[in-house]
């Protein structure tokens, strides 16, 4: 289930000092599902849920299609206008007239809006859960927050003490939230985490660990990922992923196990021993057959027939 396109790749993946994981679809099954939906008082929870699905309706992300179902579970969306993608932060549009925004932390950042306090006790317990957090704003005004919940891929915390047992550190980099990422980091028993990274920085994170002196891996599916596995030492990418991650990683895997990771540094170091073995196995039969075969022992009366030479090279 390992496909190894550049040779390089599997020849640097026994000096793996680190291994950097995006979260969502590599350590998660990346099927975002809405948990609970909370509006401020004086709006009706449906009908916010109602205009975040509205917003979200053209895009392709995980989360976005999450929203939107659920909200297509409750009526039929509006219609939207002067869409505007807001690159790892979130996307507003007009509704009904209205200027709606839906977004995490960094796009009230952006946008200079504060939290209601009403809803401040309740997005801190989603997010010590490990749940995405999204805030629903109309003309900048929070009326209402969503959380989703993301499952771990049971077979990551295996796929991480793996990696912890062959003396490799393990970081996690995500554009969600600092606490949602650390209640994942956690539950995995992570070492390190990038959170809040703009999909443009992932690459600069690689780089910032290169810098430290590490030698590091990228494991990532999505077309945000590609950069980030160019730049690193070793780039893998999971197999069921964008086109473009898949082209621009040196090693793919056939599968969205992360234990498979474990697998290419096996790999790299059993070639590389076997390649060991085979030259020690040639030097050692050429030290003692060729001054044999080449006569230097007859005096003692140990010679090697040219043919018996022959068949024990083969050998």
């Amino acid at each position: 289930g390992i496909l190894v396109k550049d040779r390089l790749a599997l020849e640097r993946m026994r000096h793996v000092d680190a291994v950097l994981f995006d979260k969502t679809g590599t350590l998660t099954k990346g099927n975002h599902v809405v948990v609970e939906h909370v509006a401020v008082e004086g709006w009706n929870a449906d009908d916010m849920l109602m205009l975040a699905g509205s917003v979200e309706s053209e895009s392709e992300h995980p989360i976005a299609r999450a929203i939107v179902s659920a909200a297509q579970e409750r009526g039929e969306l509006k219609a939207t206008g002067d869409v505007e993608a807001l690159t790892g932060k979130g996307v507003r549009a007009t509704v009904d007239e209205q200027q709606i925004a839906v977004g995490g932390p960094s796009l009230l950042d952006t946008l200079g809006v504060t939290e209601p306090q009403e809803l401040q006790a309740t997005t801190e317990q989603w997010r010590r859960l490990g749940n995405s957090v999204l805030h629903v704003m109309r003309d900048d005004q929070v009326i209402g927050v969503i959380t989703l919940a993301d499952e771990i891929r049971p077979e990551s915390a295996v796929a991480i003490d793996d990696l912890h047992r062959r003396n490799v550190r393990v970081v996690l980099i995500t554009g969600d939230a600092q606490q949602v990422a650390d209640g994942v980091a956690g539950q995995l028993g992570i070492d390190e985490v990038f959170a809040e990274v703009q999909p443009s920085d992932k690459d600069s994170k690689v780089a910032e660990l290169q810098e430290r002196g590490m030698i590091v891996a990228m494991v990532g599916d999505g077309v945000n990922d590609a950069p980030a596995l160019a730049r690193a030492d070793v780039g893998i990418a999971i197999g069921a992923g964008a086109d473009v991650a898949v082209e621009s990683a040196g090693v793919v895997l056939a599968s969205s196990d992360p234990r498979s990771v474990t697998g290419v540094i096996d790999l790299s170091r059993a070639t590389y021993a076997k390649m060991l073995q085979n030259l020690i196995w040639a030097t050692g039969y050429n030290l003692l057959a060729l001054p044999v075969a080449a006569g230097v022992f007859a005096f003692a009366g140990l010679y090697l027939p040219p043919a018996a030479a022959a068949v024990a090279m083969s050998a």
